[in-house]
């Protein structure tokens, strides 16, 4: 009888989608609607037009359709895809400056990016490409960065090893086997499990419990990493490199699927947005604002307002000296899940069984501590260039961060065990014409946020001297570090501006922590757009996965909920009509 239910459910869903397809309403969004790309805009004042608009009631327009709180990728790309299909949103963003992770600012002279390091699956008429085309009006410019991705570290002194990641659809195995010759078949069997199946089956294979069967994709959303790569190689270099893009989840705690997706991710290249970071808000906004929407900075959002009947119906945003009622028949946080939960929703709510069902096996994200450093060098003078490089003190990486996680905040700065380094003006193309004679790094690394805490809800301006010593030790531990590798970077540097998980800057924890149990079966099947409260939607990270592309798929999925209407096929006939058109010209 199950069988029969789960095929006759399988039939029904597939019967839809085929109906839809071929018969179904299109919406703008599979119209390749956007522009060729203008000129690019570098005066800081007119950019501050569209990224720094502050708040006040009189910009707020009548007859809102969706506010959404917060304004980074996911934010913006649910409220463009619903500006594009004839909604009116307001975006609400509580810092200076809009753009979230993807934020710029200056320190000094030199520009950095808050949080950004670089994109995949960004080449010629992919999904993601074609997504952020639409959301930006084709006004995004994209560099393709050198093959070269990554390199990683293991080890510190005469015995350290070092492996090199090249992009490329068939290079980056090829590349990998060269190093690993001993570990060939375990590096086959990897890039196998990085193979998905089509998403309208997934629904189906997992309920009938077949799913192991169909595609190893699923049997390691609950298999952490460490386990995985072990059933495959004993090799902890090995485990090292295909772990390394790290969001400070040990290997035996994180889930396999998201670890081999992640380099599955960059497996067809590396992109960065030339001009910076910004460039990707600053190109969103306007498509917000032609359909009379707005973005509107300095405006936190202290509450969301819910009705007796369990209905969120507008937001309060907490002015200088008062409260202010915005109301709206739609809420999107994309502050994350949570901080609405927790933070945002009224106490008699958020203490409901359902609210707190959904936040079962949700916890917290880790910490992280970033270094901004600037040069008076050239990359060519400094020795850099685009590859980024993560260092790892050790490849037993499960024991030195338990190890590091349980330090106290004195030792912990002398203790680092992992780093990623990175140069921006390396991958900017125009950064050499912006900013001549300049050179960029930005360094990150996982912390407890425990060892901040006593500076936790002090104004910036009230913390004293005793946080900036406490950040500078870990600034100048990270800076030695980096300069084992690059030792031209000492002698050069103009600035070092340290920022941790309580500073504004991408310091603070990223998402709910992706961790094996945020990626099993049931838990994925949870976090999605809709919540318990009517009317209240969650975009961004917490919907799909941490990092650019995760967002922004999380802005896609709510905007797809709140209009009843699947956006991807709308991408994906957009994506066959591009592909055919490229044919053509072949032909």
């Amino acid at each position: 009888m199950r069988w029969l239910l789960l095929f006759l459910e399988w039939f029904v869903d597939w019967a839809r989608g085929t109906y839809w397809y071929l018969v179904g309403k299109r919406s703008a969004l599979c119209k390749e609607c956007f522009s060729p790309p203008g000129q690019q805009e570098f005066d800081q004042q007119a950019r501050d037009r569209v990224l720094a608009e502050e708040f006040s009631m009189d910009k707020v327009a009548s007859g809102l359709d969706v506010v959404v709180i917060g304004s980074g990728v996911g934010g913006l790309t649910a409220a463009a895809v619903l500006a594009k299909l004839g909604k009116k949103v307001l975006v609400l963003e509580q810092h200076d400056q809009a753009g979230g992770l993807c934020q710029s600012f200056t320190v000094k002279g030199f520009q950095f990016d808050s949080a950004f390091h670089y994109i995949g699956q960004l080449h010629e008429n992919s999904l993601l490409k074609i997504a952020l085309d639409q959301i930006t009006d084709g006004q995004l410019q994209i560099a393709e960065l050198d093959p070269h991705m990554d390199t990683v570290v293991i080890g510190k002194g005469d015995g350290r090893r070092e492996y090199t990641i090249y992009a490329g659809k068939r290079q980056m195995e090829a590349h990998l086997k060269k190093q690993f010759p001993n570990d060939t078949r375990a590096i086959e069997e990897f890039f196998k499990i990085m193979k998905l199946v089509p998403l309208w089956f997934a629904r189906f294979i997992l309920w009938s419990g077949i799913a192991d069967w169909i595609s190893p994709i699923f049997k390691y959303s609950r298999t952490s990493t460490l386990e995985m790569i072990s059933s495959l190689t004993d090799n902890k270099d090995l485990l090292t490199v295909l772990g390394h893009i790290s969001y400070g989840v040990p290997p035996r705690d994180s889930s396999g699927m998201v670890t081999a997706l992640f380099l599955h991710h960059s497996k067809r290249g590396s992109f960065y947005p030339k001009g910076g970071a910004s460039e990707i808000p600053y190109h969103i906004i306007p498509v917000i604002q032609k359909n009379g929407g707005k973005v509107l900075v300095k405006a936190p959002v202290s509450r969301i307002l819910v009705d007796t009947s369990g209905c969120a119906y507008g937001v309060a945003v907490k002015t200088t000296d008062s409260e202010v009622e915005i109301r709206a028949p739609v809420i999107i946080s994309s502050a994350g899940l949570l901080t609405t939960f927790h933070n945002l929703l009224p106490p008699e709510i958020k203490s409901k069984p359902e609210v707190m069902d959904r936040l079962d096996g949700v916890r917290p994200g880790r910490g992280f501590f970033q270094v901004f450093a600037g040069f008076n060098a050239t990359q060519e003078e400094l020795g850099i260039t685009s590859t980024s490089y993560s260092l790892y003190k050790s490849n037993n990486m499960d024991t030195v961060l338990e190890e590091y996680f349980s330090l106290d905040e004195q030792d912990a700065p002398d203790n680092i065990p992992m780093m990623y380094v990175s140069f921006p003006s390396a991958k900017d193309p125009t950064s050499k014409n912006r900013f001549p004679g300049q050179s960029r790094m930005t360094i990150h690394t996982v912390v407890n946020t425990q060892w901040f805490g006593k500076w936790k809800g002090i104004p910036e301006e009230d913390r004293g001297e005793d946080l900036n010593k406490f950040e500078m030790r870990f600034a100048n531990h990270m800076f030695d570090w980096a300069c084992v590798h690059f030792p031209k970077l000492r002698e050069k540097l103009v600035t070092l501006h340290p920022v941790s998980p309580i500073n504004k800057h991408a310091g603070a924890t990223l998402s709910a922590e992706h961790n094996l149990e945020r990626f099993k079966p049931l838990t994925i099947a949870k976090m999605r757009s809709t919540t318990p409260i009517k009317n209240l939607y969650i975009s961004g990270q917490d919907v799909f996965s941490t990092g650019f592309s995760g967002a922004l798929h999380g802005g896609l999925l709510c905007a797809s909920t709140v209009l009843g209407h699947v956006v991807y096929i709308d991408l994906l006939l957009l994506q066959k009509r591009l592909k055919q058109k490229v044919a053509k010209k072949l032909d």
